[in-house]
């Protein structure tokens, strides 16, 4: 029997996943799909960039990081 490969492919858009969801499948392979953050945590991420740049955020400057948690 020969051995098995772990391989990590990146896909950047939709249409990328699409073709490679039917490749692997077309091919009979196993495909698992590992997301580093949940759908949850993106979405609000995103909505904080969305805010910063309207203007609602606010900026702090750290002067001394050394003495920040004391």
């Amino acid at each position: 029997m020969e051995a098995h490969n772990t391989w990590t492919i990146q896909t950047f858009n939709t249409e990328q996943e699409n073709a490679l969801k039917a490749f692997v499948k077309a091919l009979k392979m196993k495909l698992t799909v590992d997301k580093p953050y949940s759908a949850e945590f993106v979405k609000k991420m995103e909505q904080s960039k969305k805010e910063i740049k309207e203007g609602k955020g606010i900026k702090l400057e750290i002067k001394d990081i050394d003495n920040l948690w004391k």
